[in-house]
C-alpha cells in the first residue's frame, strides 16, 4: 500500500463501535477516501476496560479503512469521551510587556488561565479561547497587534483522566499506530455537523453515543460549556431488552429496525415480532409499546440536558436550537421528542463540508470520525506526528510539543 503525508485518519473508539475515517488533503480541500468499522466490546461508558478487545477492534477497523482507501495507516487522531471528562470556564490576566500585544503575551495569558487547581490524576487537553479583553475593550477574537497595558483571556478548559487517555494511546500503539493528538469527541463532532452561523447564534450539540451522551454548547462562535451524561444508546437497548424480555443482541436489532422515540408517532395497528428465547415461539407486541419504552429513557436523557443548561443559565444563549448526532440520532422520532422537551428547533446532524465518499459517510454514526479528520485539517495536525509509540506519559509529549512551538516562534 501507498503512504502519504496528506493522509490523516480519525479514530473514533466508542463503547459499541470503533470507526476509522480516512481523509485526504488536496489543493486545500478535504476528501473522505476510506472508512472501516468494527464492533467494540473493550470499553464501558467510553473508558477502556479490556485492552486486548479494544486493540483487536482498532486493528479490524483500520484494516478495513486501509483496504478501501488504498493507503497504509500509521498515524491517527483519536477521540476521547467518558464520565471522567470535565469542562469549565477560566480566565487569565497578564501585563502587556511592550504596550502592543504579541504572540508571547497571548501564550502567557492562556497559560495563566490553565494555572488552576485540578485533581492530580487529571490533565488539560483543550484550552479554548472564548474572548480576549485588552484593557477595557472586550469581545476580541484576535488581540495580536492591539495596543494596551493589560491582556485578559476567558477560556474553556477541558480535562480528562490521565489513565483513561494513556490507555487509549496504549491501545492504538499496540495496534501499531502513532497518535497525533487526542480530541474531545463532541468538539470533533461539532466540526463535522455544525455551521458557523449556528455556532455564532448559539447552539447545543448532543452527541448520543453508545455509553455516554456528550454535549457542547456554542455561542459567539466558540464553546462556552461542555458536559457528559453517563447514559447513551446502550441504556436504551437495556431498557428494550427488559421491556420485551429478550436478549440484548436481539433488543439492539429491534431498537434499530423498529424503534421510535415518541410513542404517539407509531400507529396503533403497527405490530412487531419479538424472537423467542430457548426454543420458545416468537411473540408480537405493538410498536407503541416499544415506543413507550424508548421514549422514557431518551426523554430522561434530553431532560437531563435541559436541566444542566438551565442550571448554568445558558437557555437564553441558544438562539439556533439543538443538533443531535451519533448513533442515538438514528432512532425515528428522536428530533420530535427533543423538540417537545427543549421547546426549541432540533435537527439531526450528519457530516458536511467534505468531498469524496459523501454518500457512504452521510450518517450521524460517522460524525465523530469525520470531525476528527476535519479538526486535524483545520489545525494542520496532519503535517507532523505529535505522539509516537512510546512508554512516555502522553502528557509529557504534549509538554514537549508546546516547548517545540515556542522554540519555533522565537
Amino acid at each position: 500500500m501507498e503512504t502519504s503525508n496528506n493522509i490523516i485518519v480519525g479514530l473514533d473508539i466508542g463503547t459499541t463501535k470503533v470507526c476509522a475515517i480516512v481523509g485526504e488533503f488536496k489543493n486545500g480541500n478535504l476528501d473522505i477516501i476510506g472508512l472501516g468499522s468494527s464492533v467494540s466490546t473493550g470499553l464501558r461508558n467510553g473508558v477502556v476496560n479490556n485492552i486486548e478487545n479494544t486493540v483487536d477492534a482498532i486493528a479490524k477497523a483500520v484494516e478495513n479503512a486501509e483496504l478501501m482507501a488504498g493507503y497504509q495507516i500509521n498515524e491517527v487522531i483519536v477521540g476521547i469521551a467518558g464520565s471522567h471528562v470535565r469542562g469549565f470556564n477560566s480566565r487569565g490576566i497578564v501585563a502587556v510587556k511592550s504596550r502592543e500585544v504579541t504572540q508571547q503575551d497571548v501564550d502567557r495569558v492562556l497559560e495563566g488561565a490553565k494555572s488552576i487547581a485540578i485533581p492530580l490524576d487529571n490533565e488539560v487537553i483543550h484550552t479554548i479561547p472564548q474572548e480576549y479583553i485588552v484593557d477595557e475593550q472586550d469581545d476580541i477574537k484576535q488581540p495580536i497587534g492591539m495596543s494596551g497595558l493589560r491582556l485578559e483571556a476567558r477560556v474553556h478548559i477541558v480535562t480528562v483522566s490521565s489513565i483513561a487517555a494513556q490507555n487509549i494511546v496504549k491501545c492504538a500503539n499496540k495496534a501499531n499506530l502513532d497518535v497525533s493528538d487526542i480530541v474531545l469527541e463532541q468538539i470533533a463532532s461539532s466540526e463535522a455537523v455544525l455551521t458557523d452561523d449556528e455556532k455564532e447564534l448559539g447552539v447545543v450539540l448532543i452527541d448520543m453515543g453508545g455509553g455516554t451522551t456528550d454535549i457542547a454548547v456554542f455561542s459567539g462562535g466558540t464553546i462556552i460549556h461542555t458536559f457528559v451524561i453517563p447514559k447513551g444508546g446502550q441504556s436504551v437497548t437495556s431498557d428494550v431488552s427488559l421491556g420485551t424480555k429478550t436478549i440484548p443482541q436481539e433488543a439492539e436489532k429491534i431498537k434499530v429496525q423498529f424503534g421510535i422515540a415518541k410513542e404517539s408517532l407509531a400507529r396503533k395497528d403497527e405490530i412487531i415480532e419479538i424472537p423467542g428465547i430457548g426454543g420458545r415461539p416468537p411473540r408480537t407486541i405493538a410498536r407503541q409499546v416499544l415506543g413507550n419504552i424508548i421514549e422514557q429513557r431518551m426523554g430522561e436523557i434530553f431532560t437531563w440536558v435541559r436541566k444542566n443548561i438551565e442550571k448554568n443559565g445558558l437557555e437564553n444563549k441558544i438562539l439556533s436550537g439543538y443538533v443531535i448526532t451519533g448513533g442515538g440520532a438514528l432512532i425515528d422520532g428522536c428530533a420530535d421528542l427533543a423538540e417537545d422537551i427543549f421547546g426549541a428547533p432540533v435537527r439531526i446532524g450528519t457530516p458536511r463540508g467534505i468531498g469524496g465518499l459523501t454518500d457512504v459517510i452521510n450518517s450521524p454514526i460517522y460524525s465523530t470520525g469525520v470531525g476528527l479528520v476535519k479538526y486535524a485539517f483545520k489545525n494542520n495536525l496532519y503535517k507532523e506526528p505529535m505522539f509516537k509509540k512510546s512508554s512516555k506519559n502522553i502528557f509529557e509529549n504534549i509538554k514537549a510539543r508546546l516547548l517545540k512551538l515556542l522554540e519555533d516562534f522565537f
